[in-house]
């Protein structure tokens, strides 16, 4: 058994699977979460139920843990900041004070001489009226979007509705004459050294990721960008753990980088069956101070997400070799919703 107990901020699915990696290492694992019902406090060696601004809760985790990571990038910064006080937090708070905000994403990005979508800060209605050269867009919240949540498609000015009260800050991205999405997972430990997964190409369905595969049919010039670039956003945050960096790649061939992850990510599950070190084992790994310890692909991979009820029909599936199903063991089936995936391995 390692010595150290690994503190989780959030019980959903990736938390799940970060603490059956911990299992593996025999690293012991402490569940903080605001979903009693999270499928992770099923394979971590204590859960606490509580929100994260519960202050003797909060405590209580501290006290139990040596070191803090988390599952989700959309933490409050000054409740991280807390943590940090008293035992390390990995990533660093202030990646996520810097990601969890489109505009400082992108700025950073940007300021590294890499290429993003074409975009504007929005305060007001009128600031669209002055970008209207970014239409066809899609305007995103600043801060709190995921899946798709907090987007809304503009095609023209017409779009703008009258009534819309701007309460928050938003971001408006140029639509892209898309050819695929791409994604790099890598995982950076505290001395620097740096583990790159090959690039993941993915397909979305309703703004959800819903395929991923390994190798991505890309030439090997966007491949190496790909990577370099992770590397460096890595390196710039002077990161520690797992985080991914999902790329679109337009019909000129231009890369471009659609929004880091400071996490390990869904397009990455194919990892866990592909690689000797999953993105999970490495992020336990590289948060929990061990060595640095390079890893091998062992197959081509073909990952889908399951959601919603489709889970029903899967889990009453016979599967065949190099067939690996994986039941987030949710109790509440609701339509979009992440319920599982399904890897296949390739020749």
């Amino acid at each position: 058994m390692s010595d150290v107990t690994l503190g989780i901020i959030g019980s959903g699915q990736l938390g799940m699977m970060l603490c059956q990696a911990a299992r593996k290492l025999k690293v012991k694992t402490v569940v903080i979460s605001d979903d009693e019902e999270g499928p992770a406090q099923n394979y971590a060696d204590q859960f606490i139920h509580a929100k994260y601004d519960n202050r003797k809760k909060t405590e209580e985790f501290i006290g139990k843990v040596d070191v803090v990571t988390f599952e989700f990038e959309n933490i409050p910064i000054d409740i991280l900041k807390k943590i940090e006080k008293e035992k390390k937090v990995f990533p660093k708070p202030e990646v996520n004070k810097v990601i969890q905000n489109r505009k400082l994403e992108k700025s950073f990005v940007n300021k590294l001489g890499i290429s993003t979508t074409e975009w504007a800060f929005i305060k007001k209605a009128d600031d669209i009226t002055k970008n209207k050269n970014l239409l066809p867009g899609i305007l995103k919240t600043n801060t709190l979007g995921y899946d798709g949540h907090g987007q809304f498609v503009l095609n023209s000015l017409e779009d703008v509705k009258k009534d819309w009260c701007f309460t928050a800050d938003y971001i408006l991205e140029k639509k892209v004459n898309l050819r695929k999405e791409i994604s790099v997972v890598i995982t950076r430990f505290i001395n620097g050294e740096t583990f790159i997964y090959e690039p993941i190409e993915n397909l979305h369905k309703d703004q959800i990721l819903k395929h991923s595969k390994i190798p991505a049919d890309i030439d090997l010039k966007i491949s190496e960008q790909a990577q370099n670039n992770a590397k460096l956003i890595g390196d710039k945050l002077d990161y520690v753990g797992t985080m991914c960096v999902e790329y679109f790649i337009d019909q000129k061939n231009n890369l471009l980088v659609n929004e880091i992850a400071p996490r390990v990510h869904n397009s990455g599950h194919l990892t866990i069956n592909a690689y000797h070190i999953s993105q999970f084992e490495n992020h336990i790994r590289a948060v929990c101070g061990f060595k640095f310890k390079k890893s091998q692909k062992k197959s081509n991979a073909e990952m889908i997400n399951i959601l919603g009820n489709e889970i029903e029909d899967y889990r009453s599936k016979n599967f065949q070799d190099g067939e690996f199903f994986f039941d987030y063991e949710k109790k509440t089936i609701k339509e979009k919703r992440k319920m599982g995936h399904l890897t296949v391995l390739k020749k």
